[in-house]
């Protein structure tokens, strides 16, 4: 009899498991329920992504301005910096705004995604 190495299972009994409870062990066992879940967490990542690159971008462009020496080009090209993250940073914030007053206006709250495919799938 030929023992292959794909016979043999390196599984433990049960499968792999995480080693936590993580993000998702609350979940009812929707398939919804936890789609939901992870659209919101990533809104609210991104969210936290676009304030912590706004606060990079303005330092590098503070520092652009304080290391620019009297060099109107590199002056410039800081402020340009430092206008396209308070740009960035506005729109985000803004088009948090919109979807919430969309979302007033005809009654489906885009925000809360789990509330969302509820209202479309009629559960």
């Amino acid at each position: 009899m030929n023992n292959f190495l794909a016979d043999i299972s390196i599984a433990p009994e049960g499968g792999f498991k995480g080693l936590g409870d993580g993000i998702l062990s609350d979940v009812s066992g929707s398939g919804v329920s936890t789609f939901s879940k992870i659209i919101s967490m990533a809104i609210g990542v991104m969210t936290v992504v676009a304030i912590i690159w706004f606060l990079f971008v303005l330092m590098t462009g503070a520092l652009g301005i304080i290391g620019s020496g009297g060099d109107k080009q590199a002056l410039e090209s800081a402020k340009k910096k430092i206008t396209t993250g308070i740009v960035g940073l506005v729109i985000v914030i803004v088009a948090t705004f919109i979807l919430d007053l969309t979302g007033s206006i005809f009654g489906i709250d885009f925000l809360d995604i789990n509330s969302l495919f509820g209202q479309i799938l009629g559960i």
